[in-house]
């Protein structure tokens, strides 16, 4: 009878934590919902960590990694109150991803009309996969692109902004001051990055390319 007893508190036990990993799911899913609009319309989520280390309360706050990859096997930080944990789930998500409408050669910049959306299941394709066509509209790519085969960041670039041997606009800015003079860029850049340019004086100083073609440096 005791035996009997231990087996059945311990099955009541199992029953109430795969229910509360059920749970989990449903205040989980709206997240990733949220997170996910404009991407995947159909999400499906499976807790992969044993259900017994997981935090309990009724409003669970859930977060992850900056620009990390949202469907696939990925870790979540789940908050209760002043407790936190990191989860391990399995996100499957249905959406469009982007793909070449023609066989488009290394160096090509592309157009809105080289490039479609195709849908499948997102956690199926490789790292990096470009999920709007605007992601790669006037960007440049690093090789032959096959039609239908998913476009990944690694395979373009964006287009220069600033080029080497170009004359460029060298702002210098600091506390209620800003002072503009000229240069020759002495590297190619894109928006965003950074760009060496040798001034009239001969001094070379290096800043931030804006959206403008200017080169910004804080001082």
């Amino acid at each position: 009878m005791r035996y009997l007893r231990t087996g059945i508190a311990f099955a009541a036990i199992m029953v109430s934590q795969l229910s509360f990993a059920a749970d989990i799911k449903a205040l989980m899913l709206p997240y990733f919902q949220q997170r996910l609009t404009g991407i995947s319309d159909e999400i499906s989520i499976e807790v992969k960590t044993d259900p017994a280390h997981l935090l309990s309360c009724e409003d669970p706050v859930f977060s992850t990694p900056a620009n990390s990859r949202l469907w696939g096997n990925i870790s979540v930080l789940m908050r209760c109150d002043n407790d936190k944990r990191f989860i391990q789930v399995q996100v499957s998500a249905m959406g469009h991803y982007v793909v070449a409408t023609r066989s488009v050669p290394r160096g090509t910049i592309l157009d809105a009309q080289s490039l479609t959306l195709k849908r499948g299941q997102l956690e199926r394709l490789p790292a990096q996969a470009l999920t709007l066509p605007e992601q790669a509209v006037n960007a440049v790519t690093l090789r032959d692109i096959t039609p239908d085969i998913p476009l990944t960041r690694s395979m373009i670039r964006q287009p220069w902004r600033i080029k080497a041997g170009r004359q460029v606009r060298v702002v210098a800015s600091g506390n209620g001051f800003s002072v503009n003079s000229e240069g020759r860029a002495l590297n190619n850049a894109i928006v965003g990055q950074h760009a060496r340019v040798r001034m009239d004086s001969g001094q070379i100083v290096s800043g931030k390319v804006n959206t403008d073609g200017n080169i910004l440096i804080n001082l």
